[in-house]
Parts: C-alpha cells; structure tokens; sequence
C-alpha cells in the first residue's frame, strides 16, 4: 500500500457553503489525515495524507464539494508523504 500527500487549493463558491465541515468527513470515512482551511483569498486550501486511493477519492470529491458549493478550479499539487514541514497531523483538522 503506497502513502501519498496531496496539497489542494479549491477556488470558486467554496467559502460559506460548508466546504470545509463536508471535506472532513469526507476525509474521515476514507481514513485520510490532514487539515482544510480558508484561505484569505476566498479559496480553500487543503493538505492530505493516506493510502493512495483513499487520498485520489478525496481529490475527486474536493472537485465536486458539497451541493451547495460550486467549484471553478481545483490546483492539485502531490508532494512526498512523510516529508517534515507543516504536513498532516494524526487525524483530519479544520483550522482556522
């Protein structure tokens, strides 16, 4: 089973609209760890870990969102799962 680590910035109607609640349950039935935050830009941003198929089935819901949300644009950049830095912690947090 190959870790991955995905950094996600979602741009359109994502603010307001449950984006961020919605991907973190998301990312808890697939048992992917990380974090989702609002960004002062009016975009989401969101950091990723996990088994490679649950962390692809998150990037596909981060696409979509939740129903009231309308998703423009979704910049995807993978990165090495297990570097240091500001990476996922244990579990799946919304920060601030």
């Amino acid at each position: 089973m190959a870790i991955v680590r995905v950094h996600l910035v979602a741009t359109g109607r994502v603010q307001g609209v449950a984006y961020r609640a919605r991907a973190a349950e998301a990312a808890g039935r697939l048992g992917v760890r990380g974090w989702v935050r609002n960004a002062r830009d009016g975009s989401v941003e969101l950091e990723a870990e996990g088994e490679r198929a649950a962390v692809e089935a998150l990037v596909d819901w981060c696409r979509r969102g939740p129903p009231a949300a309308r998703v423009d644009r979704l910049d995807v950049a993978w990165l090495e799962a297990g570097a240091p830095g500001p990476g996922p912690g244990p579990g799946f947090e919304i920060r601030p």
